[in-house]
């Protein structure tokens, strides 16, 4: 049996004992269907890896884990093998999570904006502030879950590397970002904002509202700037329609005083 003490990831040292993985590879185990594990199957596997660990003079604790995967392996537990190495491969996310967004949030609490980049990303956000700062948390904790559950291990490795950017990652799952409206067809046609529906307007004032009223609705629904690129041209059928009725009230007028 392993005498002495086992080394964890953080240095600490910690009396060896052989119980944790025996249940450690129970768990496994009963993950799993079609592979059922005796009480003398777990104390078997266990004593061999306790066997070659002493022979190898192993004490990391990765060192540990991987001899328990070799011996289910060995020994025909390929399924509660891989349900193992899932189960290392979730906690080292976690123990990731919280190593780097501790490392995050440090930084985003207790530096400037004018030492930290990340804390200048967005232009639209002034990173010293209360809420600047709390939009930054929120921020990077939402990149972490996307780099590493939602995006391809490639896609968010090229990210890191610099070989492409994704715009606005942290918005990635929740909404379009940066888009533009058109607002030809919205008046023409009319538009729901949520609340109700609002007709085809009839005037210059009344596009110039629902302009404002639909940039107001879109900003509500999406992240990211906006703009319209053909605003003068969405405008001008307020414009016509203004002008003709204008137009038709001030020669209506005229001739009434010619009569």
């Amino acid at each position: 049996m392993i005498q002495g003490a086992i080394i964890k990831r953080d240095g600490s040292k910690v009396p060896f004992d052989s119980l944790k993985i025996l249940n450690a590879i129970s768990k496994a185990n009963q993950a799993v269907e079609g592979e059922e594990m005796s009480p003398t199957d777990l104390l078997f596997v266990t004593e061999k890896v306790c066997k070659k660990l002493e022979q190898r003079d192993l004490r990391q604790v990765e060192e540990i884990q991987d001899v328990v995967e070799e011996c289910l392996i060995q020994f025909d537990y390929a399924r509660t093998a891989k349900a193992y190495i899932l189960y290392r491969a979730e906690h080292a996310k976690l123990r990731n999570a919280e190593t780097y967004l501790m490392d995050i949030y440090k930084k985003l609490t207790w530096s400037a904006a004018i030492d930290e980049d990340i804390k200048r990303e967005n232009a639209n956000i002034d990173g010293d502030t209360a809420m600047g700062t709390m939009l930054k948390y929120g921020s990077e904790g939402s990149k972490f879950f996307i780099d590493n559950y939602i995006l391809p291990r490639d896609a968010a490795e090229a990210h890191e590397s610099g070989d492409i950017h994704i715009h606005d990652k942290d918005f990635y799952m929740l909404t379009e970002t940066c888009c533009q409206i058109d607002l030809i067809r919205l008046f023409r046609n009319g538009f729901y904002t949520g609340h109700g529906f609002l007709r085809e307007p009839n005037s210059i004032e009344s596009y110039a509202a629902l302009a404002c009223i639909a940039i107001q609705a879109n900003q509500n629904e999406m992240h990211g700037g906006q703009s319209v690129p053909n605003f003068d041209w969405a405008m001008a059928e307020g414009v016509r329609k203004t002008y003709k009725k204008e137009y038709r009230a001030a020669m209506t007028a005229f001739l009434r005083i010619a009569e």
